[in-house]
């Protein structure tokens, strides 16, 4: 059986990232992706020029339809827009028997808000706590905690801040800090520190989609969380390597390397 895997998120109309990078990285690694979109980007390489909610019942019934009929083995989390879907969100992961991965996307690659900031709250007490895995960016971890990390041996602050909103593992992603890309994964007692090499290479769009459906996707196939994140370190490693350019500004990573790299 191939495993099942529920992306919850918004569509990227250009491809890079969201849902469209969600199915991709889990095609690529070799399970079922299936989706529940929650808002609707007008979305390029040069940034977002619109964003449309889904309503509630919307993302609810898409959300039924598919645990109820073919169920998953992990979910995935992404842009939830406002404050009454990221909390009906929540209830739903809470009420499903299958490891979720909370991407608490706040805002695009581009610097675009895709959460609204009276969600912020919402993220903390009620989507956290449902969370196998959270994996914040260092903006993400100030948006949320007000810790502000500027160096690699503040990430155990930041993780430590993260942890207490009650998920069960954080991965606090370092991408952002200078040298090599450096992330922390702990539950509180133990700790995994990852790192690669830092491509010199701007088209990153969707590099924190794409990590967090890989995590997912390791989930679903029994992986424990310090394996799955590891080899979804070492995939996206590989995307961003080879990411492209497309269009007039910041293009995707490549969610095809592994089978461009048989070829």
């Amino acid at each position: 059986m191939i495993p099942n895997v529920l992306t919850v998120a918004g569509s990227d109309s250009g491809g890079g990232a969201g849902i469209q990078a969600d199915l991709k990285t889990m095609l690529a690694l070799g399970v079922h992706g299936m989706s529940v979109i929650t808002a609707v980007t007008a979305q390029n390489s040069l940034g977002v020029q619109g964003a449309w909610e889904l309503p509630v019942e919307a993302v609810r019934a898409q959300y039924r339809s598919v645990v109820d009929d073919i169920g998953v083995q992990a979910i995935k989390t992404g842009m939830l827009a406002s404050a009454e879907l990221v909390e009906t969100v929540a209830e739903l992961i809470g009420g499903t028997d299958a490891p979720a991965v909370v991407d608490p996307v706040g805002v695009s690659k581009h610097g675009d808000p895709l959460l609204a900031a009276s969600a912020l709250d919402s993220v903390r007490t009620k989507l956290l706590p449902v969370a196998t895995v959270a994996t914040p960016n260092l903006d993400e971890v100030a948006q949320l905690t007000g810790v502000r990390v500027e160096a690699e041996e503040q990430l155990r602050e930041a993780a430590t801040a993260v942890l207490a909103y009650g998920p069960r593992w954080v991965l606090i992603k370092g991408g952002h800090l200078s040298g090599d890309a450096v992330d922390l994964l702990t539950d509180g007692s133990a700790e995994h520190w990852l790192r690669a090499p830092r491509y010199d290479n701007r088209h990153t769009h969707g590099t924190g989609c794409t990590l967090a459906s890989a995590i997912a996707s390791g989930l679903a196939k029994g992986l424990p969380v310090p394996e799955a994140v590891a080899a979804a370190k070492e995939y996206v490693t590989g995307a961003i390597k080879a990411g492209f350019a497309l269009g007039g500004g910041i293009g995707p990573v490549d969610h095809g390397w592994r089978f461009r790299e048989r070829s």
